[in-house]
C-alpha cells in the first residue's frame, strides 16, 4: 500500500511538473507573441500630427469677452410687505426708498466674463471665430499664440450661421488656409485646436465621423460631425485636416455631462469661408431665395412620386410672389439640379441658393410628373424675417358636417364660398369647408378655406373628380392633394385612408 502511494505520488508529481512546465513554455510563447514591434506607420502618424500642430498653433488665438452691468429696464414690481424687516413695515411700508434699501436682488444684470478660441485668416489681422462666442460683448481681448494681446474691433457677426470676424491691429501674423470641406471624407483624420476650459493651445485628434449634420444649432444647418475632443472653450477654433488646412470652426458638442461625449459639430469652410467674406468685404451677408418648402426623397416620397430615394430636393410648398413661383415651380416638383449643380438634398439646394448672386437668373432642372424640364429662376434677396409659416389658427368644421374618410368636407368652388373664407383670385378647384377633429387631414395642417387644385396627379373641379381619386390611391401609399390656402402659398399633402 505504500509503495502503492508512493508511486501514485510521484505519479501525480511528476503530472503536475509535466503541467507545470507545459504551463510555463506556453506563458513564455505568449509572452513573447506579444512584443510589438516597431510601427513605423504609427510613427508616420505621430510625425503628421506633430507637424500639423506646430505649423497650426502660432495662428490660434485665445479670446476673452467682457460684457459689462447693465440696469434692467422697465417698470419694477412692487415691494411686497414681506421683505421688509418686520421692525420696519409699519414706519416705510410706502417708502419707495424701501426697494432699495431691503430689496437687494438688484436691476442691474452682472458683469459677465466668457471664453473662446479663433484662428487667423489674413495676415492683416482678421480672426474667424463664432459669433457665439463674441456676440453682445463690451470688450473682446485676444491673445495670441506668442503672449502678444490686442483689443478686438470691426466685429461683424453673421448669427445665422453662427460665424463672426473680429481684427486686431497686428503685425508678423501667421493665416491658416481655408480648405475645402466638400472635398472631405467621413473617416479622414482631423486635429481640432482650442482653449478648452481656458488651457491654451490644447491639440485633440480624431475623424470625420459624419456631414451635413443638423443639430438645431443655427439656422443654416450642414455640420460636420467628429469625434475629436471638443469642450467648453474650444468654440471658434479651428478643425484642421492633415494638409493642415481648416474645414470647420468648432462650435457645439451634443452632450448630456456638459463636456466631451465624443459627437462634436464644425461649421464647414464651405459655408464659413463665403460668410467671412461677405462679412470682411460689406458687413453683413446677403443671401440668395427661392421661396420653397423643401423635403428629402425619403422612401415613401419616392414611392408616391416614382423617384430614387435621395435624389434630389422635393418641393413641398411654394410661397406666392417668389422666384420660385414666378419661376413656375410647382409643388410636387423635385428639383434636380440649379446652375448646372447637382442637387442631392434640402441642404444642398438651401447652400446653392443662398450663395448665388441676388438678381441673376439661373437655369433650373426640374422633373414633373416623371419628364425633366428646365426653368429659369432669377434669384431674389432673403427677406430679413423670412417665415415659412402662413398661419397657426386652426379651424374647425362646422357641427353636423359629415367628413369623408380622410377627414374632409369638400365642395365646388363657388363666388359664395370664395367671399365666405375670404379667398381672393379663387380660381378653379373644391374647397375644403370643413376639416374632421383628430384626422390625418388636421394632422396635415389642412383647413377650412384651402383649396384642393389636384387630386392624384390630375385637376379636380367637381366632387366626384375628388372621390374618384381619393378612392383610387388613398389606400395604397396615399392621395396626393395639391393645396392652395387662402393667401395664396401652393403645397401638396399626402393623405391615407385610416
Amino acid at each position: 500500500m505504500s509503495t502503492g502511494t508512493s508511486v501514485r505520488q510521484t505519479l501525480m508529481m511528476l503530472m503536475a511538473g509535466g503541467a507545470l512546465a507545459v504551463s510555463a513554455v506556453t506563458w513564455s510563447q505568449r509572452h513573447e507573441a506579444v512584443a510589438v514591434p516597431p510601427l513605423p506607420k504609427a510613427d508616420e502618424l505621430s510625425a503628421a500630427f506633430r507637424t500639423v500642430a506646430a505649423e497650426a498653433t502660432p495662428s490660434i488665438v485665445l479670446i476673452e469677452t467682457m460684457t459689462k452691468s447693465k440696469m434692467a429696464q422697465g417698470r419694477r414690481p412692487q415691494l411686497n410687505e414681506e421683505e421688509i424687516p418686520a421692525p420696519f413695515r409699519e414706519f416705510f411700508r410706502n417708502d419707495p426708498r424701501m426697494e432699495d434699501l431691503f430689496r437687494n436682488k438688484g436691476r442691474a444684470t452682472p458683469q459677465r466674463r466668457g471664453m473662446g478660441s479663433g484662428f487667423i485668416i489674413d495676415s492683416s489681422g482678421i480672426i474667424l471665430t463664432n459669433n457665439h462666442v463674441v456676440n453682445g460683448a463690451d470688450e473682446v481681448k485676444v491673445r495670441l499664440h506668442d503672449g502678444r494681446e490686442f483689443i478686438g474691433r470691426d466685429i461683424k457677426t453673421d448669427p445665422r450661421t453662427d460665424v463672426a470676424i473680429v481684427r486686431i491691429d497686428a503685425t508678423d501674423l501667421k493665416a491658416l488656409p481655408l480648405g475645402d470641406s466638400t472635398a472631405t471624407q467621413v473617416g479622414d483624420w482631423v486635429l481640432a485646436i482650442g482653449s478648452p476650459f481656458g488651457l491654451d493651445m490644447s491639440v485633440t485628434a480624431g475623424i470625420i465621423s459624419a456631414k451635413g449634420r443638423s443639430n438645431r444649432i443655427t439656422a443654416r444647418a450642414d455640420f460636420l460631425q467628429t469625434d475629436a475632443a471638443i469642450n467648453p472653450g474650444n468654440s471658434g477654433g479651428p478643425l484642421i485636416n492633415m494638409r493642415g488646412e481648416v474645414i470647420g470652426i468648432n462650435t457645439a458638442i451634443a452632450t448630456e455631462s456638459g463636456g466631451y461625449d465624443g459627437i462634436g459639430f464644425a461649421i464647414p469652410t464651405h459655408i464659413a469661408g463665403w460668410v467671412s467674406q461677405k462679412l470682411i468685404t460689406s458687413g453683413e451677408v446677403k443671401r440668395g431665395y427661392l421661396g420653397t418648402e423643401i423635403k428629402p426623397v425619403d422612401a415613401a416620397a419616392a414611392r408616391q412620386f416614382h423617384l430614387k430615394v435621395r435624389e434630389g430636393a422635393l418641393v413641398r410648398s411654394v410661397l406666392p410672389g417668389s422666384p420660385a413661383e414666378n419661376a413656375g415651380l410647382e409643388p410636387g416638383d423635385l428639383i434636380l439640379k440649379l446652375n448646372d449643380h447637382p442637387i442631392n438634398d434640402p441642404t444642398g439646394l438651401q447652400g446653392a441658393v443662398e450663395q448665388l448672386a441676388i438678381g441673376k437668373t439661373y437655369p433650373m432642372v426640374i422633373s414633373r410628373a416623371g419628364k425633366q424640364q428646365t426653368l429659369n429662376v432669377t434669384v431674389m434677396e432673403m427677406p430679413k424675417n423670412l417665415s415659412l409659416v402662413a398661419g397657426d389658427e386652426e379651424e374647425h368644421a362646422p357641427s353636423g358636417s359629415k367628413f369623408d374618410k380622410l377627414g374632409l368636407e369638400v365642395r365646388p368652388l363657388t363666388k359664395d364660398l370664395a367671399k365666405q373664407f375670404g379667398i381672393s383670385n379663387a380660381g378653379s378647384g373644391l374647397v375644403i369647408t370643413g376639416v374632421d377633429e383628430g384626422s390625418q387631414a388636421q394632422a396635415a395642417g389642412l383647413k377650412s378655406g384651402d383649396i384642393i387644385e389636384k387630386a392624384g396627379g390630375h385637376s379636380v373641379t367637381t366632387v366626384e373628380e375628388y372621390e374618384k381619386a381619393r378612392d383610387q390611391f388613398a389606400k395604397g401609399d396615399g392621395l396626393v392633394l395639391n393645396i392652395r390656402s387662402s393667401d395664396g402659398r401652393r403645397s401638396f399633402v399626402v393623405l391615407k385612408a385610416e
